[in-house]
C-alpha cells in the first residue's frame, strides 16, 4: 500500500511540475524577418519542426521575407549536446553572460531589452531532461507568455551559443 501511495505521490509531483512549467512557458513567438513581423503560436513552430508543415500565418511571413520553411525548420531542430550542470555554471560566468547577451539580441522579451535571466532559464531548462537543447525547446521554455525571435539574427547568435558550448565539452 505504501509503495502505491509513493507512486501516486511521485506522479502527482510530476503532474504539478509539468503544469507549472507550462504556465510559465511562452505560448507565442513574435517572429521578425526582414522588416516583416507576425505573432506565431509556439505550437505552429513545433508542427513545422516535427512535420515540415506551416500554418497560413507562418507561411505568409516566410514568403514575404523570402525565407524558406526548411531553413527555419533546420534551425528549430538543430540539437546541441551539453551537460546541464556545467552549462548552468558556465552561463553564470562573464563569458556566459556575454554569450547570453549575444543570443539575447535574437531571442528576447517583447519589451525589447535582453533578459539574461529569462534566456538562461530557458536554455538550462531545455538541456535538463536529455542533455541536449534546440532552439524550439528554448522558445518553448522561455518564461514569458510571448518571446521575440529576430529571424535575421538567430543563426549567427545560435552559432555563438554552439561555439561556446563546444568549448565547454572538454569538461564533460
Amino acid at each position: 500500500m505504501a509503495s502505491k501511495l509513493k507512486g501516486l505521490g511521485t506522479t502527482a509531483l510530476f503532474t504539478i511540475l509539468f503544469s507549472l512549467q507550462s504556465a510559465w512557458a511562452a505560448e507565442r513567438v513574435l517572429l521578425n524577418y526582414r522588416g516583416f513581423s507576425r505573432s506565431i503560436a509556439v505550437q505552429d513552430l513545433a508542427i513545422l519542426a516535427e512535420s515540415g508543415e506551416t500554418s497560413d500565418r507562418l507561411a505568409s511571413l516566410l514568403d514575404m521575407a523570402g525565407q524558406r520553411p526548411e531553413e527555419l525548420r533546420s534551425l528549430l531542430t538543430h540539437s546541441i549536446e551539453t551537460n546541464p550542470r556545467i552549462l548552468d555554471r558556465a552561463l553564470n560566468s562573464y563569458p556566459g553572460e556575454w554569450v547570453l547577451d549575444q543570443l539575447g539580441e535574437a531571442i528576447h522579451p517583447p519589451a525589447g531589452q535582453a533578459s539574461r535571466q529569462a534566456l538562461r532559464s530557458a536554455i538550462v531548462l531545455s538541456a535538463t531532461d536529455d542533455g541536449e537543447l534546440t532552439l524550439l525547446e528554448i522558445l518553448e521554455n522561455y518564461p514569458t507568455p510571448e518571446v521575440v525571435l529576430e529571424g535575421d539574427n538567430i543563426q549567427q547568435a545560435y552559432n555563438r551559443l554552439q561555439g561556446f558550448l563546444n568549448t565547454l565539452s572538454i569538461f564533460y
